[in-house]
């Protein structure tokens, strides 16, 4: 069935708005030729935006700089405001953004095990206010929470899992509450997937697995482009995954046993003990991380830093392999506290014994996002939540 009027015009004002946001400013006929409009129709979106306050002009174009062809068109960045949220165990970090993702402020607030879930959930909900004070902003129109744990596909909502604080599964709702703001929650993995896809190393792969290494252990699956969440919003709970080298099985409600066991943060720190490495405490990262990036630094010069580190390519070899014989993705991504701190040292050890283990030809590159994968990924979110909202209000109607 050919589209109705109103969604053909609903899907060529976003079609125009997304190249805004990627291209930046652009004049009506560069639309033209970016689109493959005619110029008819790029003329009455360009008036249709602009109309709804979506588009401005913000300058002009061209050898003579005059006239209406001249002009270059411009997203209006303050036509909506966003959050993002990087929920842990430990704390939250907060950035508030405009429209075209531009960071206007940015925090977080450290939130201890021995803190009530009521005031957790207040001291998160605090930060998120005075963060957007601070940017200026009086309301938010998109929030959106990276958190560990499963997302229920129903619903939405962060499921109740064992070993997570109870404030996490409370947050969303009481940011509802308070802010009258749109409240997207997704699991923290696959929004460092999001973000790597995005802007990150997996820009040029449609498809690829992100291993993220940290605390805990999880996977993101990108396939043809599409993150796949699983029936029950479990895809990429690798760390329940059964491997030779661990003392049982995991259980439905604890993955000791799985490859949580061989490369979680606890076993990281155990395994660089058995090796001899040390390094000191550094501020604001865990300890297996800080023993990785010691071992890395003296790779070239120490055989105990790289027996560690060989040990531990094993070890994560193991886990890659498995998702590889599964999905043959062609790339793995290692993030996480520990995959940054590994890097490419980490990743070519990885590599090398994933062709020995594996037919399947795959990629191993090293996240290069640093620890704000989380945030740049509920970023990216919030923003094309958003967008959508805004920039397609005829073709919902429609629906």
């Amino acid at each position: 069935m050919p589209a109705s009027p109103s969604i053909a015009r609903a899907i060529n004002d976003r079609l125009a708005l997304r190249l805004l946001q990627q291209e930046g400013p652009l004049t009506a006929g560069q639309l033209k030729q970016l689109t493959g409009l005619s110029r008819p129709t790029v003329a009455d979106l360009v008036e249709r935006l602009a109309a709804a306050g979506l588009i401005a002009v913000v300058g002009e174009a061209g050898e003579q700089r005059r006239g209406p062809n001249a002009r270059l068109y411009g997203i209006i960045a303050d036509r909506a405001h966003l959050a993002a949220l990087d929920v842990r165990t430990e704390g939250v970090s907060v950035v508030v953004a405009d429209l075209l993702g531009s960071v206007l402020a940015e925090a977080s607030v450290p939130i201890g095990d021995e803190t009530g879930t009521g005031t957790a959930v207040e001291q998160a909900v605090t930060l998120v206010e005075r963060t957007a004070k601070e940017a200026g902003v009086d309301r938010l129109h998109t929030v959106a929470i990276g958190a560990p744990g499963l997302i229920d596909p129903a619903t939405g909502e962060l499921r109740d899992s064992s070993g997570l604080p109870e404030w996490h599964r409370r947050l969303a709702t009481a940011l509802d509450d308070r802010l009258a703001a749109r409240v997207l929650v997704e699991n923290e993995t696959n929004l460092a997937a999001l973000a790597e896809q995005r802007v990150g190393v997996a820009r040029d792969r449609d498809t690829f697995v992100l291993l993220w290494l940290g605390h805990g252990i999880g996977a993101a699956v990108v396939l043809d482009g599409t993150l796949r969440r699983g029936a029950s919003g479990g895809t990429g709970e690798i760390g329940f995954l059964p491997v030779p080298g661990t003392d049982g099985l995991p259980s439905a409600t604890a993955c000791d046993g799985g490859f949580h066991s061989l490369a979680g943060a606890a076993a990281i720190t155990d395994l660089a003990a058995a090796h001899g490495v040390a390094a000191p405490a550094r501020h604001h990262e865990p300890h297996a991380a800080a023993l990785v990036r010691a071992a890395v630094a003296k790779a070239d010069t120490s055989g105990v830093a790289t027996g560690f580190l060989d040990a531990l390519a094993d070890r994560v070899a193991i886990g890659a392999a498995s998702v590889i014989a599964v999905l043959d993705p062609g790339c793995v991504v290692l993030a996480g506290e520990t995959g940054r701190a590994g890097g490419e040292v980490l990743a070519r050890r990885v590599r090398e014994r994933l062709a020995r283990m594996s037919p399947l030809a795959t990629e191993v590159r090293a996240s290069v996002l640093g620890g704000g994968a989380v945030l740049r990924g509920a970023l990216l979110m919030a923003r094309e939540r958003a967008q959508d909202e805004l920039f397609a209000p005829e073709e919902r109607q429609e629906r």
